[in-house]
């Protein structure tokens, strides 16, 4: 069954051209599709998931910064299992008109030097006054838009119909991706036979389903590999590989290094 897209309203603000929301809530709270009129970046400080975005899911992590465009339907599904001693995970959201900028454009996920300087201002605005907070957000908007280090989370789907499809489909991987997904099985679950189903799939993704789904394994993956103490071996059945070679083989080929290496670089990195 699919999901119905919840058309939300911004909380009125004395600025209404810009609304921001330090939030601190349960973890289903933030669970259901939705879409807006305006911007949305959205600073991760603590808990992870799985954003849906558009035509794409995709695993997020506390540190992560993402922007949405308008209209673009997305959920932030957070693990009950990644919220703090409270039952809570924490956000820090600034949404803004479609006015301020004029311009077009896909979801997109913030590399390391521009998170820490979005991660930066967005935090301080907690103890901004309305006046403070636009002025900061004005002098992030050419890190929003000029970054050289974002990648690609989401794009928007131009006919109705297949938003809501894709987004079906995207829900349904992220909820049964520990397990072997048929494409028989998904067929029916969007209510087309097999063959309609993979011709469909190809012409609004660019790939074939099971290439979609092991990419979103993988990149799950690197999520755990980045924020996780579990063993190579564990992950690859957690992520729903039932065979450690083969999931070697198709990191390294996706990743152009080895689990254990990736893990390595990425710990480098880290703080």
């Amino acid at each position: 069954m699919e999901d119905t897209a919840i058309p939300y309203e911004l909380p009125e603000a004395e600025n209404h051209s810009f609304f921001f929301i330090d939030q601190r809530v349960e973890t289903h709270t933030e669970a259901k599709l939705h879409r807006h009129d305006a911007w949305e970046l959205y600073y991760v400080v603590h808990g992870y998931g799985s954003r849906t975005a558009g035509d794409t899911c995709q695993p997020f992590t506390a540190g992560d910064v993402a922007l949405i465009p308008p209209s673009m339907l997305h959920r932030w599904e957070y693990a009950p299992e990644s919220a703090d001693t409270d039952g809570r995970i924490r956000y820090l959201m600034a949404a803004f008109d479609p006015s301020l900028v004029n311009r077009c454009m896909d979801a997109l996920k913030f590399g390391p030097e521009s998170s820490r300087i979005i991660r930066k201002l967005l935090s301080e605005m907690t103890g901004m006054d309305e006046l403070e907070r636009l002025s900061a957000m004005l002098r992030l908007l050419p890190t929003v838009f000029t970054s050289p280090d974002h990648t690609f989370a989401g794009r928007p789907m131009r006919i109705e119909r297949d938003m809501r499809r894709m987004q079906q489909i995207a829900a349904y991987v992220m909820a049964h991706y520990v397990h072997a997904i048929s494409l028989k099985e998904i067929a029916a679950e969007v209510g087309m036979n097999r063959s309609a189903f993979c011709s469909y799939f190809k012409r609004c993704k660019g790939m074939t389903f099971s290439q979609f789904v092991t990419q979103y394994r993988l990149n799950t993956a690197c999520e755990l590999l980045k924020h996780s103490q579990k063993q190579v071996s564990e992950i690859c059945y957690l992520v729903g590989f039932n065979d450690v070679p083969h999931f070697n083989r198709m990191f390294k080929k996706a990743k152009r290094m080895s689990p254990k290496a990736y893990r390595n670089a990425e710990s480098i990195k880290s703080p």
